[in-house]
C-alpha cells in the first residue's frame, strides 16, 4: 500500500496523519466540496514537545475514490452514512476503518458497504485542533483494530504500519469492548463539558463534584452491564476516568467546541447510546444532558 486516505480533517484525524507522515507514509485526505477550489495547505502538526512540523498530505475529493487504498474516517457520527455514499468508485477492495466517536453505526455501515473490508478502530491520542489545518498532539494513547466482517480480518498486516507510527497498534478479537470502554469516558466528559462550556481539567473543580460523581455512576452501570463478565470494576473506571481528564485537562471537548460553535453534536451517539441501552437503569443526569444539549442544538 502506498497512501493512507484520511476522511475527516478534524483534531484526532490530522494528528493520525502527521504521525503517518513522519514515519514516511504518504496521506491523502478525502475533502468535502466546500473545499473544492481551495488553496489547500500543508497541515501544520504541533507534537509533543511543542514543535511544529509541516505535514504534506495530497487533497482527495471523491472522483479519486477509485484510487483509495485504505479510507480511514474520522468524520463526524452522523456524517459517515452521507460521506461513504458519496465514494460511489471506492473498489470493493479497499479497507475501510472507522474512527469515529460513539457507537451506533457499524450495522447501517455493513448494510452500506457489505463488499468491503470493515474494520473499527478505537484511538486515545489526545488531539486538539487550535485552528484549520493546526492542530496539536497533546497526548500518546492506544490505537486497538478489529473486523466488523469476516473480510476485515484478512487486514491485520496494517497493524505493523500503524503501530511503527502511532507507538501502538494492537488487533482485538472484540472491539466493540474497546469502543464501549472510550465511550464511557466521552459519556462523561463531553456531554459535562458542553454543557457548562468548560474544558476538560475544569470538571475537577469543587462545583462539579457531585454531578461527576452521579454522572460516571449512571455510565459505568449501564457501559458494565453491555460488558458483562469483562467489565471493569467501579474503582478501575473512576481511575480511567480522572487519568483522561488529567492528561488531556487543556483540551476542550469535541462536544464542548461544537456546541459553543452552533454546529450538531455527536450527542446521539454518546449519551444517547447510554440512554438507549440504560434498560431499567436510572440515568436521570444522562437525560437531562441529553435533552439540554439537543435542545440548544434545535
Amino acid at each position: 500500500m502506498t497512501e493512507w486516505t484520511i476522511l475527516g480533517a478534524g483534531a484526532l484525524g490530522c494528528v493520525i496523519a502527521g504521525q503517518l507522515h513522519q514515519k514516511g507514509e504518504r496521506v491523502g485526505f478525502m475533502l468535502s466540496e466546500r473545499h473544492r477550489g481551495h488553496f489547500h495547505p500543508n497541515l501544520d502538526l504541533i507534537t509533543l514537545s511543542g514543535r511544529h512540523q509541516l505535514i504534506q498530505s495530497q487533497p482527495r475529493f471523491p472522483e479519486h475514490a477509485r484510487k483509495v487504498e485504505c479510507l480511514m474516517v474520522f468524520t463526524k457520527a452522523y456524517h459517515v452514512l452521507g460521506a461513504l455514499k458519496e465514494l460511489q468508485h471506492l473498489p470493493k477492495s479497499t479497507p475501510i476503518i472507522l474512527f469515529n466517536n460513539g457507537m451506533g453505526l457499524t450495522e447501517q455501515v455493513k448494510e452500506l458497504m457489505p463488499d468491503n473490508p470493515l474494520l473499527v478502530g478505537v484511538c486515545s491520542h489526545g488531539a486538539m485542533k487550535e485552528q484549520d489545518w493546526l492542530v496539536r498532539h497533546t497526548g500518546k494513547g492506544e490505537t486497538w483494530l478489529g473486523a466488523l466482517n469476516e473480510a476485515g480480518k484478512e487486514w491485520t498486516h496494517l497493524l505493523k504500519p500503524l503501530a511503527a507510527s502511532l507507538g501502538h497498534c494492537e488487533w482485538s478479537d472484540d472491539i466493540a469492548l474497546h469502543q464501549r470502554h472510550k465511550l464511557a469516558v466521552n459519556a462523561v466528559i463531553n456531554p459535562l463539558t458542553a454543557y457548562n462550556n468548560i474544558s476538560n481539567g475544569q470538571l475537577v473543580e469543587p462545583r462539579f463534584h457531585d454531578v461527576l460523581e452521579q454522572l460516571t455512576d449512571e455510565v459505568y452501570q449501564v457501559i458494565a452491564r453491555l460488558n458483562g463478565s469483562d467489565a471493569e470494576s467501579k474503582d478501575a473506571f473512576r481511575r480511567r476516568l480522572q487519568q483522561v481528564i488529567e492528561e488531556t485537562a487543556i483540551n476542550y471537548s469535541s462536544m464542548q467546541q461544537d456546541l459553543a460553535n452552533g454546529r450538531k453534536t455527536e450527542i446521539d451517539y454518546i449519551t444517547g447510546f447510554i440512554l438507549k441501552h440504560a434498560d431499567g437503569i436510572p440515568v436521570p443526569v444522562s437525560q437531562q444532558l441529553y435533552d439540554e444539549i439537543k435542545r440548544r442544538e434545535a
